[in-house]
């Protein structure tokens, strides 16, 4: 099954009870870093968010059926007091529990139900080739995104554009790179730049990353690039759900070739999966 999947029917079952990522994890049969990622990717929101969202959505439920008790539903979403309910609840749809329950009405309220995963995607991927990476060093632009918020990405490469070929060290064969690091349960720091030699000429703007050695799946997205969630879903759920690998606490790459065509989103480009045996945890 595939972990994203199982993790879904792990949440649900028990919504009632106090779990832990570590919980969500063992039962998804992944790491806890293959999780964030994978459910990152599939949910288009982190796992604890989804959570927490999910109990607070019924929680909604309950309160606009009339529940009398607001603090014994708070203990039941996981919260110790009425106080930090209200709060949470308030963030999550702009209302007090208390409005919720004396107008009866969740019509207005952006309820999370749940999520329905399917089993397999429709994306078929052509097999990977594996590819032992070298050390690299990369100088760009760095934004941090939570998962399903990645709408300042064109615009990020947009604002790298003018400097590429400027940068100063780069490695001259024309690609760049988008590379995702620092992955935690919120989200990940996204960068897109150019490979370099060293820093020595890097403008003190850009970030610096040095990504060491790694063993990478290598993925072609050969379609336009507003496709790439599609591929990604496929990669982290069906492809490593039936492989002997899991994702590593590693970057992430994307690698842009001389076809890719920023303009248009057309040519396609690479997607570099970090890879280690499953039954080797990270995180």
């Amino acid at each position: 099954m595939n972990p994203v999947a199982r993790a879904l029917w792990f949440i649900e079952g028990n919504l009632g009870r106090d779990i832990a990522l570590d919980d969500i994890a063992e039962a998804a049969c992944v790491s806890r870093f293959h999780l964030t990622r994978a459910f990152g990717e599939a949910v288009a929101m982190p796992v604890v968010r989804y959570v927490r969202a999910r109990r607070l959505s019924e929680a909604a439920k309950a309160l606009a059926g009339g529940a009398p008790d607001i603090l014994s539903l708070a203990l039941e979403a996981g919260y110790g007091s009425h106080e930090a309910f209200t709060r949470a609840f308030r963030d999550q749809f702009g209302v007090t529990p208390e409005a919720v329950r004396g107008g009866g009405l969740i019509e207005t309220l952006e309820l999370v139900e749940p999520y329905l995963m399917q089993e397999t995607t429709e994306t078929k991927l052509a097999a990977p080739r594996f590819v032992d990476g070298a050390a690299m060093l990369i100088a760009g632009l760095c934004r941090r995104y939570e998962y399903g918020a990645l709408d300042g990405i064109p615009g990020q490469w947009q604002r790298l554009a003018p400097h590429i070929g400027h940068v100063g060290s780069e490695v001259g064969d024309g690609a760049t790179y988008g590379v995702c690091v620092n992955a935690d349960a919120g989200g990940f720091d996204y960068i897109c730049g150019v490979e370099v030699r060293d820093f020595s000429d890097t403008a003190p703007q850009m970030t610096r990353l040095r990504v060491p050695p790694q063993r990478y799946a290598v993925f072609r997205h050969g379609g336009h690039l507003s496709g790439v969630r599609a591929t990604m879903n496929a990669i982290m759920g069906d492809w490593l759900a039936g492989s002997a690998w899991e994702i590593a606490d590693a970057a992430l790459l994307e690698r842009y070739g001389a076809e890719f065509d920023p303009v248009s989103g057309n040519g396609g480009f690479e997607i570099w999966v970090p890879v280690t045996p499953r039954g080797v945890r990270a995180g």
